[in-house]
Parts: structure tokens; C-alpha cells; sequence
């Protein structure tokens, strides 16, 4: 089974970084692509980035593209979203989640095994 598990969010000013981690706690190790989404107070969840399995291939938002770079390590079965040029806009709580129901990479419906989540503040 997979278990994902979020870390590495806080408060931090604007401009500034953040690093994301996403573990996998479970025996199952993860063979899928990833993705990272986030969700605001009275907002939906919506998409951030995702990697293919391989690493190989990534997808970006708009409003995070050329600011946040996911990746991830296979070995480790772990997941990342570097986060640079914070803006308060960001502020959310982000999850990761792997792409296993099919359909658009864009959609959350698409993705399963849901984390906690992790808050992420950004102040002005």
C-alpha cells in the first residue's frame, strides 16, 4: 500500500524559498507519475505540477511555471517541489498524490493516495 506523507512547509516572506517533500511510508512503492496540488481557504484544489515516473517529464501550472521545479528520486521513492519566489498567492496547503485514476494530469480526480498536506505561508 502507499502512504504519502507531506513535509517541509512553513512561513517564509515573499521572495523567499520553500523545498517540499513527499515520502512514501507504505510497503507499495510508488510506480506512477506524481503530482503536487494545493488548495487555499475556500478555494478547490488545483493542480501545481506533476513528473512522470521516470523524472523524466514535467508539468507546470501558469502561475507557478519558471518559479517551482518538481522532481523526484525513484531510489528514495521520495518527491519534491523546490519553490522559489514565493508570492502570498501561494499560500495554500499543498499535497502530493500519485497519477493513478487516469484522465486529465490537470485533474485531482485523476490522482489517489492523497498526503495530509502540507501549510505553506507566504507573507507580504
Amino acid at each position: 500500500q502507499v502512504q504519502l506523507v507531506e513535509s517541509g512547509g512553513g512561513l517564509v516572506q515573499a521572495g523567499g524559498s520553500l523545498r517540499l517533500s513527499c515520502a512514501n511510508s507504505g510497503r507499495t512503492v510508488i510506480s506512477s507519475a506524481m503530482g503536487w496540488f494545493r488548495q487555499a481557504p475556500g478555494k478547490e484544489r488545483e493542480f501545481v505540477a506533476r513528473v512522470a515516473r521516470s523524472g523524466g517529464r514535467t508539468y507546470y501550472s501558469d502561475s507557478v511555471k519558471g518559479r517551482f521545479t518538481i522532481s523526484r528520486d525513484n531510489a528514495k521513492d521520495m518527491v519534491y517541489l523546490q519553490m522559489n519566489s514565493l508570492r502570498p498567492e501561494d499560500t495554500a496547503v499543498y499535497y502530493c498524490a500519485a497519477d493513478v485514476n487516469g484522465g486529465s494530469i490537470y485533474s485531482a480526480h485523476s490522482y489517489g493516495y492523497w498526503g495530509q498536506g502540507t501549510q505553506v505561508t507566504v507573507s507580504s
